[in-house]
């Protein structure tokens, strides 16, 4: 038998077979799947990658804390997300708020540094 019809094989048995075939692999050869594990992460289909890079790629800044000067950090606020006066006092009145959402961490800090130096206390989630 072939690797490639070996690989077929693989490809067209069900969840339980592949089971039991690791299990009995393990068992004849006297080797653990788990050591395996780490080599199987690795071989993640690009798309759940990919995925898992964004997620990681981006983070949410998140206001906590307005501290004391309120007016000053609403217009940080303002500057920041481009929203209006009214929308950037209801954020800042209703904590913790979302000031940006899926950005980079670089572009967090940044904003994180905007924000403390208003006098806000800010996460990056």
């Amino acid at each position: 038998m072939t690797r490639e019809e070996i690989l077929q094989a693989v490809e067209e048995m069900s969840v339980k077979d592949l089971a039991e075939l690791v299990a009995a692999i393990e068992e004849r050869f006297g080797v653990s799947a788990q050591a395996a594990a780490p080599v199987a992460v690795m071989a993640a289909p690009q798309g759940a990658e990919a995925e898992a890079d964004t997620a990681k790629a981006t983070v949410d800044v998140m206001l906590t804390n307005a501290g004391q000067q309120k007016i000053q950090l609403i217009k940080v606020v303002k500057d920041i997300t481009g929203k209006g006066l009214k929308e950037c006092k209801e954020l800042v009145d209703k904590l913790p708020a979302a000031i940006r959402e899926g950005v980079s961490p670089e572009e967090g800090e940044e904003i994180q540094k905007k924000l403390v130096e208003a006098g806000a206390e800010v996460e990056l989630r």
